[in-house]
């Protein structure tokens, strides 16, 4: 790692409470610090507690997110329990790869979190391509193609492999930080290693 830089390993799942909560808290971290993004996103149920874990976790989650979104003062309209984000992991990959990473993050998770609108939905994450100025033809290939989609799987398996259990988990060398509720530490870190860039 370059000594004058800090690579920050984000690993995010489109469809968690508290990846949409990180989602709007983040961006201090790239923004103030000198700091890389490996952007890590996942599919599926990766990253997040199981299905049968998941149905009794559901009301204390949303209870627990919605304190949180009042003290941001964010909207919160759920989306379906069965929205998939497989489509937007694997979208993500393209609008990384033409600089627009931020938007699409940014839009996914305000038409899945503040509209309720499923992102599983192949047309809602080309709508939000053509809001940011993605191609259409190209997101929905992206979207579906299976050696993106199975990106997503290898992501969490490097995930695991490094000692992540969540989403959203930031890693800097051997520091490891999970939940939206810890960037402040991520950002006290970035301090104590002296990559503040204002």
């Amino acid at each position: 790692m370059n000594p004058d830089s800090a690579d920050i390993y984000l690993y995010f799942n489109f469809r968690s409470p508290y990846c949409y909560l990180a989602s709007k808290t983040m961006w201090r971290i790239f923004d103030e610090y000198r700091t890389n993004l490996i952007w890590r996103p996942l599919g599926g149920w990766d990253g997040r507690s199981p299905p049968d874990v998941a149905v009794k976790k559901l009301p204390i989650a949303r209870q627990d997110m919605a304190r949180f979104a009042r003290r941001l003062g964010i909207p919160v309209n759920p989306p379906p329990k069965t929205t998939d984000p497989t489509l937007a992991g694997a979208g993500s990959l393209l609008a990384e790869e033409k600089g627009l990473l931020r938007p699409y993050i940014v839009e996914v998770m305000r038409k899945e979190w503040a509209e309720g609108q499923d992102i599983g939905v192949l047309d809602v994450i080309l709508d939000v391509g053509s809001e940011i100025g993605l191609d259409r033809e190209a997101l929905a290939e992206a979207a579906q193609d299976p050696v993106r989609q199975a990106v997503l799987t290898h992501n969490w398996e490097e995930a695991e492999e490094k000692g992540a259990i969540g989403v959203p988990t930031f890693i800097c060398e051997d520091e490891i930080f999970w939940g939206q509720d810890r960037i402040d530490f991520v950002l006290e870190y970035l301090r104590e290693r002296r990559l503040s860039c204002i």
